[in-house]
């Protein structure tokens, strides 16, 4: 499959992938980029190589997107395993604690209600965070000690799942941007009175993409390439969404032509009282007949462009 022959047409839109163990966010993006021979991506959300699950990416105009879904809740399954804390505060590490105490499933029932709401969580030393200019997991590894300030995170729900053994417990956590769940379980193991590190993750929804939508890397190609064979673009329906697919949360508001180009133009509409449940700062998807035109946001009188797609 010749890359000139996948790069006749513009690709805008995302693929929601389902990102294998052992696969880096940025390169998995840079490997489905290849495939679709898009000028343009980027991905929403970081997930760690150890953990699997969905990974929207983003290509083209879809990029205008990724700060909504940059910020958007994200659910979570993962198993924790009791008596063993690690560097990474996952498999990947080397052991730096130890405890023979298990919690039994009233006491992990019990301490969860602890972690709901708005909490102060302090991040893992192996993250990508910056310390006076370097990236924290760089410091960690060349054996510095690496000093991170407690931030606040928002945990929506938390629940145990299942108690497959006395070691392991599987738990779904739903959260919002800037929740590391290595950190989750390690607070939550200290509290049981213990230890603990992740020993499997899965990121199973963000913002308005759910499993259901994820395809594999191995599907991703293949599709691709009987499009490719076939001589379609852009590639086919199951691989692309749309670019409004992000912004489906987001109530509609139809557009004229006219007003389609001049929120092209950046000029703002007027929004007529009764057209629907909104108020000052609110989100709005403007779709005219052919499709996304743009992501604006109601200020007084005046609908504002924030985003402008170019879509058409």
């Amino acid at each position: 499959m010749s890359q000139s022959r996948r790069r006749k047409g513009p690709v805008n839109g995302w693929v929601i992938l389902d990102k294998p163990l052992g696969l880096g966010s940025t390169p998995a993006l840079g490997k489905v980029r290849w495939v679709l021979g898009a000028a343009k991506g980027g991905h929403g959300g970081t997930l760690d190589p150890l953990a699997t699950g969905i990974l929207p990416l983003a290509f083209g105009e879809a990029t205008k997107a990724l700060p909504h879904i940059v910020d958007a809740t994200k659910t979570y399954r993962f198993t924790l395993r009791f008596g063993i804390e690690t560097t990474t505060l996952d498999g990947e590490g080397t052991a730096v604690a130890q405890s023979p105490a298990r919690p039994d499933d009233t006491a992990i029932t019990a301490a969860l209600a602890g972690f709901v709401g708005d909490i102060a969580q302090v991040p893992p030393a192996f993250s990508a965070l910056k310390v006076a200019g370097a990236r924290a997991y760089d410091l960690a590894r060349a054996g510095q000690a690496v000093d991170l300030a407690a931030r606040t995170v928002t945990i929506e729900a938390l629940r145990l799942v299942e108690r497959p053994d006395a070691d392991h417990a599987v738990f779904e956590v739903i959260c919002g941007k800037g929740t590391y769940v290595r950190a989750l379980g390690r607070d939550l193991a200290l509290t049981l009175g213990t230890v603990g590190h992740l020993a499997a993750l899965r990121r199973t929804r963000v913002g308005p993409f759910t499993e259901e939508q994820a395809v594999a890397l191995d599907r991703v190609t293949k599709m691709v390439e009987l499009a490719d064979v076939l001589r379609h673009s852009p590639p086919p329906d199951g691989v692309l969404l749309p670019v409004e697919t992000a912004l489906d949360d987001i109530p509609a508001r139809a557009v004229t032509e006219a007003e389609a180009l001049a929120l092209k133009q950046g000029r703002a509409l007027h929004a007529l009282p009764g057209t629907g449940d909104w108020h000052d700062g609110s989100a709005v998807r403007l779709m005219a007949p052919q499709g996304l035109v743009a992501l604006g946001r109601y200020d007084g009188p005046l609908i504002r462009p924030v985003r402008v797609f170019n879509l058409f």
